[in-house]
């Protein structure tokens, strides 16, 4: 197994094209990593409180558009 340090290390000597590809590829697995989360947030009700937030501000008529 590669440790930290030695990542880091192969990290600084990337060239400047690699660099930027790898940080795209890191930027996208975060994204996905949160989308993941969110799904399943979601798929255990945690989010559920949003809607009726939601929904309550509608019947109010203080639900403001984004």
């Amino acid at each position: 197994m590669t440790s930290v340090a030695e990542i880091q290390q192969a990290i600084m000597s990337l060239t400047k094209s690699d660099y930027a590809q790898l940080r795209r590829w890191l930027n996208e697995y975060d994204w996905a990593e949160w989308d993941r989360q969110i799904d399943a947030d979601s798929a255990e009700g945690k989010l559920d409180f949003l809607v009726s937030q939601a929904v309550g501000a509608k019947r109010q008529g203080t639900l403001e558009d984004l």
